[in-house]
């Protein structure tokens, strides 16, 4: 390998709080575009940025992604008792015209939280719209049952972020807030009218379209391709994602190991592949999955490097900001609230 080998069009997470030689061996050969990380990998604050140190250094760039999942409530890898929890999206509603303010202030904070452990990406906003009868794993992570809400909250998450030099990424597009099934567990099918999902789902795709990364969504809407989830289908991604919402930055997969996708993972990754996707996530960290995924997973060209150095070109030092009285105006905010 040398420093001018593309990076392979792939993040990998690994499987606990070091790396394994095998995975150091691994990561070094393969040259993923970058890394993510989950409560298993979340020690203290010196061994996240050890971990995350040692993940670039795999792969000789400075400047290679690692992603969290870090929105707050029920999902937040990060958490006590060497970081602060933080409220689900949905309690920022409480705020009424202060909200978006409020959201953008603990996305702040969230963004010191992660860049002083090397993490650079947060897999948030989260732009589905929920409606009534959908499955609880959107539920209280929804910024609002409104599109204009969620564009609202969606948008000042995302600044609170870049401030703190943490990219956003959206997710999921095209939307998943009428899935009546968890696509950890199951393929949720869609049967909403293109008008219907254009009108509410999309929208607030469409207004944040102009960030740099999104993540896509497992699942089936039947008035555009009956057969396939959006992550394998090429018409929801050429007519919709890049088309219809008009988002032209890079676009991940939702993490290939869960169970609304089927079949071997080097085919779930050849899917991806064929339907558009730049980059796929796989994230459990099991050696003989990420063997599989490598298999299909070509190097980062084209398109899909020149949106992954958009991306990074993103990234920008924190601004100036005062991270003690933030975080006491935060936490008086949700006491009085």
């Amino acid at each position: 390998m040398t420093s001018a080998s593309p990076p392979r069009a792939v993040i990998l997470g690994c499987s606990g709080t070091v790396l394994t030689p095998e995975e150091t061996a691994f990561f070094r050969d393969l040259r993923p575009w970058g890394f993510i990380l989950f409560k298993r990998n979340i020690g203290t604050p010196d061994a996240v940025r050890a971990l995350t140190a040692s993940l670039r250094d795999t792969l000789g760039r400075a400047d290679a992604p690692i992603l969290i999942d870090q929105e707050g409530g029920r999902v937040q890898r990060m958490g006590p008792p060497h970081w602060p929890k933080y409220p689900a999206g949905g309690r920022f509603n409480a705020f009424g015209e202060k909200a978006a303010d409020i959201a953008r202030l603990g996305a702040r904070l969230m963004a010191h939280d992660l860049a002083q452990v090397g993490i650079n990406v947060d897999c948030a906003p989260m732009l589905d719209v929920p409606v009534a009868g959908s499955d609880n794993i959107i539920g209280d992570r929804a910024y609002g049952d409104t599109p204009e809400r969620v564009i609202e909250l969606g948008r000042a998450v995302a600044e609170g972020l870049m401030a703190g030099g943490v990219l956003p990424v959206i997710k999921h597009i095209p939307g998943h807030g009428r899935a009546t099934c968890d696509s950890h567990l199951d393929l949720p099918v869609v049967g909403a009218d293109r008008t219907s999902l254009g009108a509410s789902d999309f929208r607030p795709f469409r207004a944040l379209a102009d960030l740099p990364l999104a993540m896509s969504a497992h699942v089936v809407f039947t008035a555009l391709d009956p057969e396939r989830p959006a992550t394998l289908s090429e018409r929801v991604i050429r007519e919709v994602v890049r088309g219809e919402i008009g988002f032209d930055g890079l676009l991940m997969t939702d993490d290939l190991s869960m169970h609304a996708l089927q079949g071997p993972f080097r085919e779930r990754a050849e899917a991806a592949y064929r339907a558009g996707i730049d980059v796929v996530l796989h994230c459990n960290g099991r050696m003989d999955e990420m063997r599989a995924v490598a298999e299909a997973t070509p190097d980062l060209m084209g398109e899909g490097a020149r949106r992954a150095e958009a991306a990074l070109a993103c990234l920008a030092p924190p601004d100036a900001f005062d991270v003690a009285e933030a975080r006491a105006r935060f936490e008086a905010a949700f006491a009085v609230a």
